[in-house]
C-alpha cells in the first residue's frame, strides 16, 4: 500500500477547473517534484492535501486513512506538514517559539494540567522545548532562538520554516517552492538540506518547485502539470527529453 494516495482529485473555482482528475501514488521516503507553468494547479493540489480547499470531487488517503474532509489541523496531526511559497511564521514570535508551537500537535496533557501546573504539564513542555533546540541546532538557527522570525535574513527564513514543519513530526512533507529567492549557492545548500531530511526523518517529500537544477538534481521522479492536468510524469531524464514538458513548460533551450 502506497504512503499517500490520490485519487481523482479536481477543484473548480466558479467556471474555472484548477485541477481536473489529479492523480498521485507517492511510497515512504520517495522524493517526487510537481513542476509545470505558473497557474498550473501545483499549489492547489498542496492545498488539497492539507484542507485548506475541499474538492470538487475525489479523494486522498494516507496510510489508508481517508483525509477527505478533515480540518487542516487534523490533517497535520495524521501526518501531512508543508511549508508556504509565500513564507509564513508567525513573525512577531522569536525562533523558538515558532518550532515550539508546532509541538503542540502531539502533546497528550488535558488542558486541566496545565491550568493546574501538575507534573505531566511540566514534563511534556520539557520535551517540546528540548524538542526545538535539537531542531533549530540541526538547521543551524540555535544562535538565533531569541530573534523575532520576521528579523532573520531571507534564507533563514525559509529554514525556520522547515523546522517548524518538522516540528510536526509529519510522514509526507510538503515543500512549495522552497528555493525561491535564494542564490545558486544556497540552492545547492537547500538540496543538501532537502535530500538529508528526508533520510534523517524518514520522509517522503513532495515538492514544488520553479528550479530546474534542483528538481532535476534531488528527484527521483517528476510530475508535471498544465492547467489543471497531468501531461507527464517520470524519470527527470524522461521529463527533460517529453517533447510535451519542453513545449508547455521546459523550451528547447532548457533542454
Amino acid at each position: 500500500m502506497a504512503l499517500l494516495e490520490v485519487k481523482q482529485l479536481s477543484k473548480t473555482f466558479g467556471g474555472l477547473e484548477a485541477l481536473k482528475n489529479f492523480e498521485l501514488s507517492l511510497e515512504k521516503k520517495e522524493l517526487v517534484g510537481l513542476i509545470g507553468p505558473n497557474g498550473a494547479g501545483k499549489t492547489t493540489v498542496f492545498n488539497l492535501l492539507t484542507g485548506v480547499y475541499k474538492p470538487t470531487s475525489g479523494t486522498f488517503y494516507l496510510e489508508g486513512k481517508c483525509l477527505l474532509g478533515l480540518k487542516p489541523h487534523q490533517i497535520t496531526s495524521c501526518g501531512i506538514a508543508r511549508t508556504f511559497q509565500n513564507i509564513r511564521l508567525f513573525g512577531d514570535l522569536s525562533v523558538f517559539d515558532n518550532v515550539r508551537v508546532a509541538n503542540h500537535w502531539y502533546s497528550s496533557y488535558p488542558v486541566a494540567n496545565a491550568v493546574l501546573r501538575l507534573p505531566s504539564y511540566f514534563k511534556y513542555e520539557r520535551r517540546m522545548s528540548q524538542r526545538a533546540y535539537e531542531l533549530l541546532e540541526i538547521f543551524n538557527l540555535l544562535d538565533k532562538k531569541d530573534e523575532l522570525a520576521k528579523n532573520l535574513p531571507y534564507g533563514e527564513q525559509r529554514r525556520l520554516e522547515i523546522a517548524r514543519a518538522l516540528a510536526a513530526k509529519p510522514k509526507v512533507l510538503l515543500l512549495d517552492e522552497p528555493a525561491a529567492g535564494m542564490n545558486p549557492l544556497e540552492t545547492k545548500e537547500l538540496m543538501n538540506l532537502i535530500s538529508w531530511i528526508r533520510e534523517e526523518f524518514n520522509l517522503t517529500i513532495l515538492l514544488i518547485e520553479h528550479d530546474m537544477s534542483l528538481v532535476m538534481g534531488i528527484c527521483e521522479r517528476i510530475i508535471v502539470l498544465d492547467h489543471g492536468e497531468i501531461i507527464a510524469q517520470g524519470t527527470p531524464e524522461e521529463i527533460k527529453r517529453n517533447p510535451r514538458v519542453i513545449g508547455a513548460y521546459l523550451g528547447e533551450e532548457a533542454v
